[in-house]
């Protein structure tokens, strides 16, 4: 039998799945009826997004199991890269 991860990544090539990351940082910010998450995890320099319509419980300190791909924002006319959470598990 198949995990959710396998389904989503035979369906979508460019998604990667990672187990067992450590959040270092766990930022939640209102942005309109969203609440926008950014994660820093161990060992990357790039931020990990996804948006829910609530506030959650703060990650900081926990393992997680994610499935993301990359994406490029573009800021006051800069472009930085970030990781477009899909879905988000703790370990």
């Amino acid at each position: 039998m198949k995990t959710e991860p396998d389904k989503l990544l035979k369906r979508h090539q460019q998604l990667t799945h990672s187990e067992g990351l450590k959040v270092i940082s766990h930022v939640q910010r209102e942005e309109g009826e969203w609440v926008r998450h950014t994660l820093m995890l161990q060992g990357y320099e790039v931020p990990f997004v996804y948006r829910r319509k609530q506030k959650y419980q703060s990650l900081q300190g926990a393992s997680v199991n994610l499935t993301y791909y990359p994406v490029e924002e573009t800021i006051a006319g800069m472009a930085f890269e970030q990781m477009k959470v899909v879905r988000i598990k703790r370990a």
